[in-house]
Order: C-alpha cells, then structure tokens, then sequence
C-alpha cells in the first residue's frame, strides 16, 4: 500500500489489533460512559443501543498486550459500568 493512500477497514485490521465490546451501564450512568470511551484515543467508534446491552465500541490498538490491558483495565474501571461482553475481530 501507497504511503498516504487511504485503509480499507481490512487494511487496519491486519495493521492493529481490535475488538468490539458490548458495555451494560448501571442505570443513568449510559451518557458518562459514553463520553468517558468516547474521549479515549484508543476508541474508533461508539454507539448507543436499545436492548440487552447499553453501548457497543470498536477499539484499536498498536499491539495485543495494549489491547488487553485497555479490555481488562481501562475500560472495567470507567465508573458506571457493570457488565461488558468482549468479541475479539481477528484477520479474515
């Protein structure tokens, strides 16, 4: 690939590690959370649901140890969350 050429989403896959994780929030607590992993840089996108689950994120990062480590720290310790379900993408 070209230096400056725009990624396909399958590019940046193969480049960085990523997840989708499925948060339930404590009641109330859904639009802190969603600023709060919205602010975070390892964070591609959020999203609001309706259903069993209160938000849906994409994270990237540079390597699998990062990733674990924004899965089983970072993200667990943002105050109003109370359950996440973590969906690990992996190279097609």
């Amino acid at each position: 690939m070209k230096a400056g050429s725009p990624k396909s989403r399958f590019h940046m896959v193969r480049l960085m590690p990523e997840a989708f994780v499925l948060f339930k929030t404590e009641p109330t607590h859904e639009r802190e959370v969603y600023l709060a992993l919205s602010s975070h840089e390892g964070v591609a996108e959020v999203h609001a649901l309706y259903g069993e689950f209160d938000l849906l994120v994409r994270i990237s990062s540079p390597n699998s140890k990062e990733l674990s480590g924004l899965l089983m720290g970072t993200f667990r310790q943002i105050e109003g969350v109370k359950e996440t379900q973590t969906l690990i993408a992996v190279e097609g």
